[in-house]
């Protein structure tokens, strides 16, 4: 299967996927977490400073990651769409037409897991912004996102870690 983890900035994501990947059911997976330091040094504008071939390098990984057959991801493209709809020095006609293309892919996910940021703390990383509207509203329009272009399976969850993975497994 090819699970997606999508959620606003410093919900638990990562954790997430790093705990299903320790999962007996899960060891023969791809555990892949997103690499924003990694692209922030090479000069990639990140949060509200995105650009748009700055998006196109975030959706062209989310695409490569979708050439394995079994992985767990903590980005999907519905985080790569809401972040490039929610930056400045994008146009509406760019945010249209981007959103657009990478919704072609929706279908190669076999499940997506939405991870609520309710009862989570924003961890300060040195490379996200600690803004807390700017995670409402990526978190909203993720939502927003789900909703226009349903994946084929979807499960949210939110609380502790191991409550995520038990309503995970719950609904796999």
């Amino acid at each position: 299967m090819r699970i997606g983890l999508t959620g606003t900035m410093s919900c638990g994501k990562t954790t997430l996927a790093k705990a299903l990947g320790e999962l007996e059911q899960f060891k023969d997976y791809v555990i892949q977490t997103e690499r924003s330091k990694y692209l922030s040094n090479l000069g990639i504008p990140l949060n509200t400073d995105s650009t748009l071939p700055g998006q196109f390098v975030f959706l062209a990984e989310r695409a490569s990651e979708l050439l394995q057959p079994n992985i767990i991801t903590d980005r999907t493209i519905w985080d790569v769409c809401s972040f490039t709809l929610s930056a400045k020095s994008i146009s509406d006609y760019e945010k249209r037409t981007f959103v657009e293309s990478a919704m072609n892919l929706k279908d190669y996910y076999d499940l997506i897991i939405y991870v609520s940021p309710l009862g989570v703390h924003i961890e300060d990383n040195g490379i996200r912004t600690t803004d807390l509207g700017y995670r409402i509203k990526i978190d909203t329009a993720i939502k927003m996102a789900l909703e226009e272009y349903k994946p084929k399976r979807l499960i949210s969850v939110e609380g502790t870690t191991e409550e995520r993975i038990a309503t995970i497994l719950q609904n796999l």
